[in-house]
């Protein structure tokens, strides 16, 4: 596995040196942030990214993410400009060293939560999703401000939004999906690069809102429309995880068996009784989800793809983008080296 580490560029108050510093790690993961969907990227921006990294001794060979706009989602008349945009930014990537891209099909909003500083006993904190603060929220009716929703969205555009989708419905999606892939699929064969798909953060409906990338079912049916390696998986442990009905390491064996898996996100959640969940820290005993087996099922499949600590907790005093800090991320690489190291090692005895 090449051990990687999410990065937010310049104004990221994680520096690149500190990253450096955690032994093992091989591979920045970035992108351009001041390009909205829809656009293209410049290569000047590519390019400093790429030495930046290499100015640490870390590459840059994971892109995260490259935005499918709502125009695509949706089948819009911008759709066409859009693929075409999309397409050149694969190939500018490609340019650069980039081996892998993420980018997930969720309508509207890239994840949701309901809290990103919920108080563990610890004095750490996380980010949370609580079922009854949802209850009884409406976003044709109320205004509604939850964590991971795009603040550039007016009140009004995401009930704009919200109307698109439910006359789309999740039939409407997939062929969306289908037209996406069948367009961006061949473009990154023909440079190199593996497509890997986010699943739906959480994976099932957020007030209506179509998610078709939440289980093993559906993911079989995103994998067919388009049979090629370069149609591949970001596995997100816990997007995945936190529902009891996803067995994680059962899902790893089957795509890492089929080389699937380009990139695999790796956290714990808690799973509550009510379906909420509390994300914890990377240790199996923190959470729901057994890492190591997680890790075994990956080791057995030889998976060579990347690998990242996925959110973090907030510890030792610790401010900044909820979920992205330093130091639980950090200790978080620490015990996947560990996982990785011993289960390589058992099987080789």
């Amino acid at each position: 596995m090449k051990l990687s580490f999410r990065w937010y560029g310049k104004d990221d108050p994680v520096k690149l040196q500190e990253i450096s510093q955690i032994p093992g790690m091989y591979s920045i993961v970035s992108a351009v942030y001041d390009v909205p969907p829809g656009e293209v990227w410049q290569e000047e921006s590519l390019a400093a990214l790429r030495a930046d990294c290499h100015a640490h001794g870390l590459a840059f060979e994971v892109v995260e993410s490259i935005p499918v706009s709502e125009d695509i989602k949706l089948g819009t008349e911008k759709r066409q400009r859009h693929l075409d945009v999309y397409c050149e930014n694969i190939r500018r990537c490609a340019r650069y060293g980039v081996k892998c891209i993420t980018y997930n099909f969720m309508p509207v909003f890239d994840w949701t939560r309901t809290q990103l500083d919920k108080a563990a006993p610890d004095g750490s904190t996380s980010l949370v999703m609580y079922r009854q603060q949802l209850a009884g929220l409406d976003p044709l009716r109320d205004d509604i401000h939850l964590p991971g929703w795009d603040a550039s969205y007016s009140q009004q555009e995401i009930r704009g939004l919200f109307r698109a989708y439910a006359a789309l419905g999740e039939d409407g999606l997939w062929k969306n999906i289908a037209v996406f892939l069948k367009q961006v699929i061949p473009v990154a064969e023909a440079c190199g690069v593996r497509m890997a798909l986010h699943p739906d953060d959480p994976p099932y409906p957020i007030f209506g809102l179509p998610r078709v990338v939440t289980g093993e079912q559906n993911i079989d049916r995103y994998l067919a429309i388009v049979d090629s390696p370069a149609n591949a998986l970001c596995l997100c442990t816990g997007s995945l995880g936190c529902v009891k009905s996803n067995n994680i390491p059962k899902l790893v064996r089957k795509y890492a068996a089929k080389d699937r898996i380009a990139f695999m996100h790796m956290r714990n959640v808690q799973i509550l009784d009510d379906g909420s969940f509390e994300e914890r820290a990377h240790l199996s005993s923190c959470g729901s989800l057994d890492m190591y087996e997680i890790v075994s099922a990956l080791v057995e499949n030889h998976f060579q793809g990347y690998v990242r600590p996925d959110h973090g907790r907030m510890i030792w005093g610790e401010t900044g983008k909820p979920g992205y800090g330093l130091y639980d991320r950090a200790l978080g690489a620490a015990y996947l080296n560990g996982l990785f190291e011993a289960c390589e090692k058992g099987r080789k005895k």
